[in-house]
C-alpha cells in the first residue's frame, strides 16, 4: 500500500484546498497519471500516482483543506491493465507503459534510477525542457547535468541523480514539465540501454484540446464563470489537453480585449514567413519579461523625472584610486557603486521611493535591497544587491561583478533575484543616452543610467566642457508625489557630483 500525499506547494504555502478528484476508488491506475488536482491562494497543483496499482482508498474528500504531507489517498497494487479517465472511456495506457519498464529493467541489468524535475522556485509549477546534453546510451556520473530546463524566470540544470547508464529518456525538447515529473531513468548496471517508445514520446506532450469531455478544475470553473464563458471552450495546454488556470485566465483576458467585450474573437493564423524570415517561438523569459513589463504599464501611473550630473568628481576619485582598489578588494571600482550609495541615501530621506502599494495599504521597508539590471544571453535579469545601505563601496562591486558573470554562465538562482525595493538599470553601458526605464513590479521607483559625454555647461559664469550623464527616475505617481521624486533624484545627483556627502551621510 502506498501512501498519496500533499508535495511541496512553494514557499510560504502551508496547505491547500482539494479540488477535484480525477479517479475514484477502484480505479486502476499507471504511474504518473495525475489524480487528484489542489488549490493554492496562488496555483493549481497536480498530484500523480507514484506507482502502477489501483486506488484503494481517497482520504481527503473535494473541498477539504489538506497540509504538506498530509494523506490524500492510497495506492494498492495491481495490473493497471487499463484505466478510466475522468469521463469514464477506458484508455489503454498501462500496458505499453508496463512494457516499457520491463524492457528497461530487463536491458538495464541492474537497478532504474528516476531522474526527477527539482523544485523551480516560489510560485514556479512548470518549466519548458530546453536541451537534454546526454541521450541514451550515455554513461554519466552523479550529479552531472544531463538536461536544462527554462522557467519564466531562470534555467535550471537537471543533475543526474546516480552512477550509471541512461536508459530512458521520457521527454523531448520543448514539453511542459513541472517539479517532481521524472524526465529520465539511470541504470547503475551495464547492457544495452532502451530506446523510448514513440507511443510515450507522444503522451509526455501536452496537447492542446477543446473537447467537450475534459474535466475542468475547479480554479477554472470559477474563472469562467465569473467571465461568463463555457469552460470547455478554453483552450488547453495542460495534460490530456485539461485546461489550467494560466490557460483559463488568458483566454478571458483575450476575450475581454476582443471587439465590443463580449464574444471572443477566434485567433489568427500565424503569417507564413518569407524566405528571408524566420519564426521563432519566445523562451519562458522572454514571454515574462514581456508580461510584466506590460503589467507595469497598465498598473502603475508611471512618471519619469530627469537631471543631469557632472560625473568629474567621481572619474577623478577612480582615476586616482583605481589601482589601489583593484589590489585590495580584487574587483574594479565601477560607477555602480557610487550610484547605489547614492541611492542608498535619497531612499533614506524619501521613503516613498522604497515602499510599494499592497492592496490599500503602503508597505515601507527599513533597508535598502536594489535590483541590478544585468544583460543575459536570454534577456533582462534583475539580481539583488541586499542590505545595500550596510554596504561598502568594494562589497557593491564585488556583488555586481559576481551577477555579472553569473548571468552570462546561466547559472543565478532564484534567491538571487527574489525581492528587491528599488531597481538601477544602466543603459549607459550600451551607449543610451536617455530614456524612460520601466518600473520593476511591485517596486515603486527604478533609476535609470545613461552614457557620459563631454557638454558645455555654465559653472560659476563660465562655458565649460564636463562629463555629463543624464539621470532619470520612473516611479508610480499613486504612490510618490513630484516633489519627492524631483527630491529623491536630486540628491542623487549632489551625492554623485560631490561623493565626500556619501561618506559623511548629508
Amino acid at each position: 500500500m502506498t501512501d498519496i500525499i500533499v508535495p511541496q506547494l512553494g514557499e510560504s504555502v502551508t496547505e491547500a484546498t482539494v479540488g477535484q478528484w480525477l479517479k475514484q476508488a477502484g480505479d486502476a491506475v499507471s504511474k504518473d497519471e495525475v489524480l487528484v488536482e489542489l488549490e493554492t491562494d496562488k496555483v493549481s497543483v497536480e498530484v500523480a500516482a507514484t506507482a502502477d496499482g489501483t486506488l484503494s482508498e481517497i482520504v481527503a474528500k473535494e473541498g477539504d483543506t489538506v497540509e504538506i504531507g498530509a494523506i490524500l489517498g492510497r495506492l494498492g497494487s495491481g495490473s493497471g491493465a487499463a484505466t478510466k479517465s475522468g469521463n469514464g472511456e477506458a484508455k489503454a495506457e498501462a500496458a505499453p507503459k508496463a512494457e516499457k519498464t520491463e524492457a528497461s529493467a530487463a536491458s538495464s541489468g541492474g537497478d532504474a534510477v528516476d531522474v526527477a524535475v527539482p523544485a523551480m522556485g516560489e510560485s514556479v509549477t512548470e518549466g519548458t525542457v530546453g536541451e537534454f546534453l546526454k541521450k541514451v546510451g550515455d554513461s554519466v556520473s552523479k550529479d552531472e547535468t544531463i538536461a536544462e530546463i527554462e522557467t519564466d524566470k531562470v534555467a535550471l540544470e537537471v543533475p543526474a541523480t546516480a552512477d550509471g547508464t541512461i536508459t530512458e529518456i521520457l521527454v523531448s525538447a520543448g514539453d511542459t514539465v513541472s517539479p517532481g515529473s521524472v524526465i529520465a531513468r539511470i541504470s547503475s548496471g551495464g547492457g544495452a540501454p532502451a530506446a523510448k517508445p514513440a507511443a510515450a514520446a507522444e503522451s509526455s506532450k501536452p496537447a492542446a484540446s477543446t473537447s467537450d469531455d475534459r474535466p475542468v478544475s475547479p480554479s477554472v470553473r470559477r474563472i469562467s464563470s465569473e467571465a461568463g464563458v463555457d469552460a470547455q471552450s478554453i483552450p488547453g495546454s495542460g495534460r490530456d489537453g485539461r485546461a489550467t488556470k494560466a490557460d483559463a485566465l488568458e483566454f478571458v483576458n483575450k476575450a475581454g480585449r476582443s471587439a465590443g467585450g463580449s464574444k471572443p474573437q477566434e485567433a489568427k493564423a500565424p503569417r507564413e514567413v518569407g524566405p528571408r524570415e524566420e519564426r521563432v517561438k519566445m523562451t519562458r523569459l522572454r514571454q515574462t519579461i514581456a508580461r510584466r513589463l506590460k503589467e507595469a504599464q497598465d498598473t502603475a501611473a508611471m512618471l519619469t523625472t530627469f537631471n543631469d550630473v557632472d560625473m568629474s568628481a567621481v572619474m577623478d576619485l577612480r582615476s586616482r584610486y583605481k589601482d589601489t582598489f583593484l589590489d585590495k578588494h580584487g574587483v574594479k571600482l565601477g560607477f555602480m557603486g557610487f550610484f547605489a550609495k547614492a541611492a542608498c541615501l535619497a531612499l533614506k530621506d524619501v521613503p516613498a521611493v522604497n515602499a510599494y502599494i499592497e492592496g490599500d495599504e503602503i508597505v515601507y521597508h527599513d533597508y535598502v535591497d536594489i535590483s541590478v539590471a544585468v544583460s543575459a544571453p536570454n534577456g533582462l535579469v534583475v539580481p539583488v544587491i541586499r542590505d545595500a545601505q550596510d554596504k561598502g563601496f568594494a562589497r557593491i562591486e564585488q556583488d555586481i561583478a559576481d551577477f555579472g558573470k553569473r548571468a552570462k554562465e546561466g547559472t543565478l538562482t532564484m534567491d538571487d533575484m527574489k525581492g528587491g525595493t528599488f531597481t538601477i538599470s544602466n543603459g549607459g553601458v550600451f551607449g543610451s543616452l536617455m530614456s524612460t526605464p520601466i518600473i520593476n513590479p511591485p517596486q515603486s521607483a527604478v533609476l535609470g543610467l545613461h552614457r557620459i559625454e563631454d557638454r558645455p555647461v555654465v559653472v560659476n559664469g563660465e562655458i565649460v566642457i564636463r562629463p555629463m550623464m543624464y539621470i532619470a527616475l520612473s516611479y508610480d505617481h499613486r504612490l510618490i508625489d513630484g516633489r519627492e521624486a524631483v527630491t529623491a533624484l536630486k540628491i542623487i545627483k549632489e551625492a554623485i557630483e560631490d561623493p565626500t556627502r556619501m561618506l559623511i551621510d548629508l
